[in-house]
């Protein structure tokens, strides 16, 4: 299945590259991401993607050390893709 992913990041540099990095590792490719510029005086901003089809263990595990990052803020939304046919 392809997944959808909501990420609450700190609104820096590099932050999304570390962010595609671990994806990555994990072996997960973005199919489409949005990015909504930061609000006036806050410092966070959100990133919606939706991937390509990707493994749910390797989706667990990118969230977990995506997670662990300093720079993402709350937990990660994750929203599982079926297809119905």
């Amino acid at each position: 299945p392809s997944y959808f992913l909501r990420l609450r990041l700190e609104d820096n540099r590099g932050v999304l590259a570390d962010v595609a990095r671990i994806l990555a590792v994990h072996q997960i490719s973005i199919e489409v991401m949005n990015q909504r510029g930061a609000e006036e005086g806050e410092d966070q901003t959100d990133i919606v993607m939706l991937t390509h089809l990707a493994c749910e263990k390797n989706i667990d595990a990118a969230i977990q050390r995506m997670e662990a990052l300093p720079v993402v803020k709350g937990k990660i939304i994750r929203l599982r893709l079926e297809e119905l046919s």
